[in-house]
């Protein structure tokens, strides 16, 4: 960072109209003796950056979210300003499911826009140059054609079920690009596909596909029910990544990549949801029936990302679906019994 402003904020108007850093790469980003802020450290995302950064030589802030709200710009610049950090991570968000986002589209609009406004310009001000903004690949068009790459953003219409989500990530991805521009920081951003795994929401009107299917068949298998639902054909295909995995790639970019395009972070394979509640189910342990609805949407036909660029800088996923879903039912499971113990 650039020491000479550290100790006051940046004019907002400052700006140099030939000052463009598209694509000038900037030295390495060393995690060592540097604070860390993880924006959402309580989400599942930002609980498996806590994990991955716990053995850093870094420090790691830890705000009580009742203390910090991230919709609300005056609490966002006066934390930012305090604890001074050298990074941020934007991993916090307003997620949720098909359900969740057709009941109330602005609050998914307006609490993502939100966040990312107040988070980018606190960080300007307080001359933090290295933030990373997270994406998610809901922001492709319907219909890109598969894999996804990067460029094929805002190339057609969106999915109307998630679109306002979409849009309000797509925003956080330009204002990365936006800062990068017109005052030279050193802003990234990244475009995670489906994530799963210890710290998922398994709320059946909030939660995601995954997560929604192992609380059903795992209800289904305690009551002995004949059969659980599974909304839509069944034949809509998508990526899922176990969320350890994204976070090693996102602290490798963190540290590695200094380019003005997002990049995409995926598994490399898709799976057809019938086959997903099949696997779940051997998962499980339950050996009932799945009733599709054909009557509730499908979503996104197929939603495959091309993670060819980061996989150039080094990056592999190691946890397999399988593997993947038997932890997080596992971490699930646990989760019930401290409930009921409680």
């Amino acid at each position: 960072m650039s020491g000479e402003h550290k100790g006051g904020a940046l004019p907002l108007a400052q700006a140099n109209p030939d000052h463009h850093t598209a694509g000038t790469a900037k030295p390495g980003f060393s995690l060592a003796g540097k604070t860390i802020w993880i924006a959402g450290h309580n989400g599942m995302v930002g609980q498996a950056l806590l994990r991955r950064l716990k053995g850093e030589a870094c420090t790691l802030p830890t705000p009580d979210r009742k203390a910090l709200d991230l919709t609300r710009q005056a609490e966002v610049e006066a934390f930012v300003g305090e604890a001074r950090p050298d990074a941020i991570i934007i991993a916090a968000a307003r997620v949720g499911g098909i359900l969740a986002n057709s009941r109330d589209p602005v609050g998914f609009l307006t609490d993502n826009l939100a966040i990312n406004l107040n988070i980018a310009r606190a960080a300007h001000q307080a001359d933090v140059d290295r933030v990373l903004f997270l994406g998610s690949s809901c922001i492709y068009p319907k219909f890109a054609p598969q894999p996804i790459n990067e460029d094929a953003l805002l190339t057609g219409p969106l999915e109307p079920t998630n679109q306002w989500y979409a849009l309000a990530k797509i925003a956080a991805l330009k204002l990365a690009e936006a800062y990068r521009r017109q005052f030279g920081r050193n802003y990234i951003a990244a475009m995670p596909t489906n994530l799963y795994g210890p710290g998922d929401n398994f709320d059946l009107e909030a939660g995601h596909v995954l997560p929604a299917l192992l609380r059903k068949a795992h209800e289904a298998k305690s009551r002995g029910a004949s059969q659980f639902e599974l909304w839509g054909t069944g034949k809509a295909r998508r990526e899922f990544l176990h969320v350890d995995d994204c976070a090693d790639a996102l602290v490798l970019l963190l540290e590695t990549y200094s380019g003005i395009d997002p990049v995409n972070i995926g598994f490399g394979e898709d799976i057809a949801l019938i086959d997903l509640a099949h696997l779940i189910c051997r998962t499980v342990g339950y050996d009932g029936a799945i009733a599709l609805d054909p009557t509730r949407p499908d979503g996104t036909p197929k939603k495959l990302l091309d993670s060819s660029r980061l996989r150039e800088m080094g990056w592999r996923p190691r946890i397999t679906l399988a593997e993947g879903l038997a932890e997080t039912y596992a971490w699930y499971q646990a989760q019930l019994a401290r409930e009921a113990a409680a």
